[in-house]
């Protein structure tokens, strides 16, 4: 980022900086895979974190089906990880800064939106759930792109139904393809890893933080774009 950058606007990936959706999914195709008596190791569903199944070249069903020779019921197995999900969820609340940040950003002046991988439906019941929904009112969803992340496109759209620039946006992430993504699309990027994601290089990101109460909206952005030296 230059020296003269004014940040206008913060970019928040959902699944897994918002809420931590991504450890339920992959736990409950593990118990699926299990229940077919195979392992499904973490470093195997790494590829798919941040984005969708049909953006990389593994499918956890298609894969179990692959390995398990067996004609398997796609729609059934799909809705069994839905309900697996959805328990292994239960009532999570945001993880921890995610409220105080979006509470910053709208102290600065800055506006705040959504770019997600996921379906605008899945994220609005959440933002709903959580109390977030009249603070995100812009969102960038796969439905809305028709792209899923490392493409840049959500992030892109974000930035143009807020009315900034990319250089003039931050993003926040938790996964490598959250990071390309919003690199690709010209945002600086923090990301905050997750313990699904703490095992990635996150090598391009502007700055890697433990949690977002690690350090302060301002402060983070301070310090990617500090002042010009006088003299």
């Amino acid at each position: 980022m230059g020296q003269h950058l004014a940040v206008r606007a913060v970019v928040f990936d959902f699944d897994g900086v918002i809420l931590e959706t991504e450890e339920p999914e992959y736990l409950a195709w593990r118990e699926i895979w299990e229940g077919y008596g195979q392992d499904l190791p973490l470093e195997t569903w790494s590829q798919c974190i941040g984005t969708r199944p049909e953006a990389t070249s593994f499918d956890p069903f298609g894969e179990l089906a692959r390995r398990s020779g067996q004609a398997l019921d796609e729609r059934e197995l799909r809705a069994q990880a839905q309900r697996l999900k959805a328990q292994f969820l239960g009532g999570a609340g945001p993880r921890e800064g995610v409220v105080e940040w979006v509470r910053e950003a709208q102290a600065l002046g800055m506006a705040v939106a959504v770019a997600s991988s996921s379906t605008r439906s899945w994220v609005s019941q959440h933002l709903q759930r959580l109390g977030l929904a009249g603070q995100l009112r812009v969102l960038a969803c796969y439905d809305d792109c028709g792209a899923a992340k490392p493409d840049p496109a959500s992030y892109l759209l974000a930035c143009r139904q807020l009315g900034v620039a990319p250089a003039e946006a931050l993003a926040v992430e938790d996964s490598l393809n959250g990071l390309r993504a919003a690199k690709a699309a010209g945002l600086a990027c923090v990301v905050v890893p997750t313990k699904m994601t703490a095992h990635m290089g996150f090598a391009e990101a502007d700055l890697v933080l433990p949690s977002l109460r690690a350090a302060g909206l301002a402060s983070v952005v301070k310090f990617l774009a500090p002042l010009p030296q006088v003299g």
